[in-house]
């Protein structure tokens, strides 16, 4: 190791980046009844190591070995000096590697030879820290080529197409359905293992469901002999729905004691759901067997289905887009929900999905008549999984009615009491990002704001962005306070390898994303139980570098094509301070534009003081800040998600760019290197947004104009809005007649940003060499509206 890697080292130490590392390992002990810390602290690594030997079991002893390993090293790649530290080469930093090597291989593959030794020196403290690091820059092999230094179309974050991105629109199943096929991707059928992983390890339900199915065999209770009794030989709605409301409810009644059944089938076509923006039925789901019999919403359903009488319809992705959109009303309503589980049954065939912030996934398909106990197992899971099973985020408790957060920070537990969910992103692929209002316990006088995301591996942490613009003193953003990637089953909560368990969909079929009509892939009317491993093979990157050898391979994956490993997210949580509600509720047009100024000089302090660019002003993150006496003063910038230093030489990390279009610049929609230009343009559409489709109450209305900007392509949005604001005339005509009555007054200002933004109604080009001449923009557009502020004809 060098000299100037040994100063990194030196100058940032870990400190609190293995605090998940520690509280895993104080679980592990306290799980086998061990030495828990300080009392191992006395020992040497390897008398430490030796401690974790002494798990009963064999397998407990690797699996947690492994474990333990997997969040070290995670914490490791998320430390300050792993961000400094370059690798062998110098191509890279550390960080990019170990995520890498994370993302791309399970805990269960690593080789326990090659992970120990660090595992070893984790295990002491004082830990050696430079020991550490040589060791990590051991295990790293650079397999892959460094990126390109220079070429902007590589840097620019590409396009992905998300329902998330949908702003004051009544979501029209016609105008909907392409957005969520774009959203979603390529889906995944016939994955290996897909039952076992879901199904049969859930602790005796295999053994439940083999006798509760011998019991349906049996003649005095008539259920079934070569098929199951009763099955509507036509297989139509109405009978199919009657024959599995009348099942599901024997093998409740026929389940062990052990396994309880906590849901129930609800049976209802013909009703809407409530809670969607747009009027959605579903065919059938399970339910919470508590909730009342009444119309319900979304939050009561727990596992959504969708019935076809065609066995045909089972290998059509028309089918799968009908059940993933109730799965995305389920996720969008249950603010604490990580996956969603479903069900498609056409004729008598049934196929079990997984839908997560990744895209879906399903099992082989099979005939019920031909597998009876398979479909018992299924019913029974679905009756009995305990809320994680489900889904459910585990991390969020509830006390005596509350629901209740605990983290550990600085060493200490700290217990946050839920006020009220604040947002949820309606989408299923993507960041979807969830946030709270909270306070601490015993500390009721200050709101903190929790926030849930699902951030591409590789993006920089929103938290370390948030906690360096606090620290360099930028203004009118959301203080930081702490920030974590959350543990699920003491492992870092990610997609592939937690929320899926390490399944291989690279022996998956896959089904491109469907032109609107739906494509079908070839399928019989009766198939039986079908092998996962007769489809197609795809090649993937499984990283190698903590693989076995004989286990190691370099493909490429279905999921991101022309990448050399397999796309992940992790669920990633930072905590706040600072509280705010939505611009456009603010109770008069002057605190309107005094908040608009204040978050136009966050961005222009981020710039400047941080070196970040923001890239992602949007209706919902330009906030009015809020004390605990619902007093409403000053602007609030928030969501750093999309954030990149000012200077960057290579991409964000995010699978696409994912901001919403109808603010989005001109430039921007036609994919040019985002520049701060772009960002003080999306002001300007977010103030033209608001005065066209919210009132003096912050209600929102629809607008057939401008709703279908949601929709169209984005080199015609990009043509749309050079029209709109090209020509002054044409300007005060189409604001004239669109602007609500609260906000006509605003005209002349707004027209007089439309100058400044785009003077002689042209966008400005950003060029390097007149930097300063650029920033000007901030102050012409802060005096404008400071002008209009003080009009008297504005103040109400």
């Amino acid at each position: 190791m060098v000299h100037d890697q040994r100063a990194i080292i030196k100058n940032n130490p870990l400190r609190d980046s293995l605090t998940d590392f520690s509280a895993s390992l104080r679980s592990a002990c306290v799980k086998y009844q061990l030495a828990a810390p300080p009392a191992l602290d006395a020992l040497p690594p390897n008398g430490r190591l030796a401690c974790l030997l002494l798990f009963p079991h064999e397998a407990d002893k690797c699996a947690e070995r492994r474990n333990l390993t997997a969040v070290l090293l995670s914490s490791l790649s998320r430390s300050t000096a792993s961000k400094l530290l370059p690798t062998s080469s110098g191509s890279r930093t550390i960080d990019y590697e170990l995520k890498s090597l994370l993302e791309n291989t399970h805990p269960n593959n690593f080789e326990l030879s090659r992970t120990d030794p660090i595992l070893a020196i984790a295990l002491v403290e004082p830990i050696d820290e430079s020991q550490l690091w040589d060791l990590v820059y051991k295990l790293i092999p650079e397999a892959t080529p460094p990126p390109r230094s220079t070429a902007p179309s590589h840097q620019q974050t590409p396009w992905v197409y998300s329902t998330s991105s949908l702003v004051n629109s009544s979501e029209l199943r016609r105008d909907v359905d392409d957005v969520l096929k774009s959203e979603l991707g390529p889906l995944y059928v016939d994955i290996p293992q897909f039952f076992e992983t879901f199904f049969e390890s859930i602790p005796g339900l295999a053994a439940a469901s083999k006798a509760v199915f011998e019991k349906c065999k049996d003649e005095t209770e008539g259920l079934f002999s070569t098929d199951w009794t009763g099955w509507p030989e036509a297989a139509d709605q109405d009978g199919v729905l009657s024959w599995f409301v009348n099942v599901t409810k024997k093998l409740a009644s026929f389940s062990p004691a052990a396994l309880l059944p906590s849901r129930k089938l609800l049976a209802s076509p013909n009703t809407a759901i409530q809670g969607s923006t747009g009027e959605r039925k579903l065919d059938l789901g399970f339910v919470d067997s508590v909730s009342e019999d009444a119309r319900h919403s979304w939050i009561h359903i727990m596992i959504p289905g969708e019935l076809k009488s065609n066995p045909k319809a089972d290998a059509s992705s028309k089918t799968w887009h009908d059940l993933a959109r109730y799965v995305r009303e389920v996720l969008s309503a249950q603010y604490t929900r990580r996956f969603v589980l479903g069900f498609t049954m056409c004729g008598s065939l049934m196929r079990v999905w997984h839908f997560d912030r990744l895209g879906g996934i399903a099992s082989e398909s099979f005939d019920i008549h031909e597998d009876g106990e398979r479909f018992v197992l299924i019913v029974l899971g679905f009756l009995c999984m305990n809320e994680e099973q489900i889904g459910l985020d585990p991390t969020f408790t509830t006390v005596d009615g509350q629901q209740v957060l605990e983290i550990h920070r600085n060493g200490a537990l700290e217990r946050f009491i839920i006020d009220e969910p604040i947002v949820r992103a309606r989408c299923i692929v993507g960041r979807a990002t969830t946030c709270w209002r909270a306070h601490k316990e015993g500390e009721e006088d200050r709101s903190y704001v929790i926030k849930d995301s699902w951030q591409p591996s590789k993006r920089s942490e929103e938290g370390e962005l948030l906690r360096h613009a606090t620290e360099s003193g930028v203004i009118n953003v959301p203080c930081y306070y702490h920030h974590y990637t959350v543990q699920v089953g003491h492992e870092a909560d990610d997609v592939l390898n937690n929320v899926r368990r390490g399944l291989d969909i690279t022996r998956a079929k896959i089904c491109p994303p469907a032109r609107a009509g739906g494509a079908s892939m070839s399928g019989s009317a009766r198939t039986g139980r079908r092998s996962g491993a007769s489809g197609s093979k795809r090649t993937s990157s499984q990283a190698g570098a903590l693989l076995p050898p004989n286990k190691r391979s370099c493909s490429r994956s279905p999921t991101n094509p022309g990448s050399t490993e397999l796309a992940n997210r992790e669920h990633r949580r930072v905590i706040t301070y600072g509280y705010g509600i939505p611009i456009y509720e603010a109770r008069s047009r002057s605190a309107f534009l005094g908040a608009m100024v204040d978050c136009i000089q966050a961005h222009e302090s981020m710039l400047v003081k941080a070196e970040q660019l923001h890239r992602d002003i949007s209706l919902n993150n330009l906030l009015i800040r809020k004390d605990n006496a619902d007093v409403l003063h000053g602007g609030l910038l928030i969501d750093l998600d999309l954030t990149i230093k000012k200077q960057r030489e290579g991409p964000s990390g995010a699978e696409g760019m994912t901001g919403t279009r109808a603010f989005m610049a001109i430039g921007a929609l036609l994919k040019e290197q985002h520049t701060f230009l772009h960002d003080l343009e999306s002001f300007f559409w977010v103030l033209f947004w608001i005065c066209i489709h919210y009132n003096q109450n912050g209600e929102p209305r629809i607008t057939d104009r401008f709703e279908r900007w949601n929709y169209i392509d984005p080199k015609d949005l990009a043509d749309l809005k050079k029209g709109v604001v090209s020509d002054q005339r044409d300007f005060l005509e189409t604001v004239g007649e669109v602007f609500n009555e609260h906000y006509r007054v605003l005209i002349r200002y707004v027209d007089d940003l439309r100058e400044v933004v785009f003077p002689d109604g042209r966008r400005r080009k950003f060029r390097e060499e007149l930097p300063e001449e650029h920033l000007e923009l901030y102050s012409l557009m802060t005096n404008i509206l400071r002008k209009a502020q003080e009009d008297t004809a504005i103040k109400d």
